[in-house]
């Protein structure tokens, strides 16, 4: 990184335990960076970070966030929306309690509630069957008998496509190890940006794993962008959805999707902590 470049605020995005959620640095005013810059921070600590911007169109929305991992730029997160959000509100930017972020898959609102409470919109969902799955069954390590049984392989996305991997027991979610090349290969092939895999758990939440196409690290500790896709596989529950992740990296996550109840698509929250 460059002398001059900005220190970012190093946050917990959906922690639900000791040592649990995923790292997010955020710089609160990322103007005079340029990309290069700004992925640079990503590779220097080795995580999503998110860029904190002037909008372009002061008309539709109060601010606008970038997004980077150490390889390349991204359309949208869900962890640093809602932490930088979180952070903007904390350092006293935010006035309302809403927020109307452009984002380069389109305008998405932070919602604040009372208790200090963040929650961030993502648009109706899509769906569709991969219908040969076997390319991301192997990168896995995985046959059709680990399938939940009647399940299907899926892409969904609310703005960047995952795909989805039903398995029956939640011991064989936790026990991966899959090749990062493999899972890139098979990702490129579908068109793709990770491999969700997850798995129905004993406590009412569902259980997954991250495994993104080509990030800079083998996995994610909590991936927003997934949950709210996984709502949409799973047929938008009117009751929500609790999602749990990082487990098997010993950082314990806890993402929630809900309908959003002023409109079409969904909203997705979690607790913010700051690291330092």
């Amino acid at each position: 990184m460059q002398p001059n470049t900005p220190s970012p605020i190093l946050l917990s995005v959906f922690p639900a335990g000791p040592g649990g959620g995923n790292p997010c640095p955020v710089v609160l005013d990322a103007c005079g960076m340029d990309a290069d810059a700004m992925r640079a921070v990503a590779a220097a600590h080795g995580h999503e970070s998110g860029f904190v911007l002037p909008p372009e169109d002061p008309a539709s929305a109060d601010i606008r966030f970038r997004f980077f991992v150490p390889e390349h730029e991204m359309e949208m997160c869900g962890h640093a929306t809602l932490g930088a959000a979180w952070l903007l509100r904390a350092h006293g930017r935010v006035a309302g309690p809403e927020l109307r972020i452009e984002t380069l898959s389109g305008l998405v609102r932070a919602i604040f509630g009372p208790d200090g409470a963040v929650e961030v919109t993502q648009p109706p969902g899509r769906v569709e069957a991969v219908e040969e799955p076997g390319a991301v069954l192997s990168a896995l390590g995985l046959t059709t008998a680990d399938l939940a049984p009647g399940a299907s392989v899926v892409n969904a996305a609310t703005s960047r496509v995952k795909t989805l991997v039903p398995l029956a027991a939640l011991a064989r979610l936790h026990a991966l190890a899959p090749d990062p090349a493999r899972v890139r290969a098979a990702c490129e092939a579908i068109g793709s940006t990770g491999l969700y895999p997850w798995a129905a758990g004993p406590d009412g939440a569902v259980h997954a794993r991250q495994f993104p196409r080509s990030s800079g690290y083998p996995e994610d500790a909590a991936t927003g962008i997934a949950a709210a896709a996984l709502f949409y596989g799973l047929g938008a529950p009117a009751g929500g959805l609790r999602v749990r992740q990082g487990e098997a990296m010993g950082r314990p996550s806890e993402i929630q999707v809900r309908p959003d109840p002023d409109g079409p698509g969904c909203r997705l929250g979690g607790r913010v902590e700051l690291l330092s």
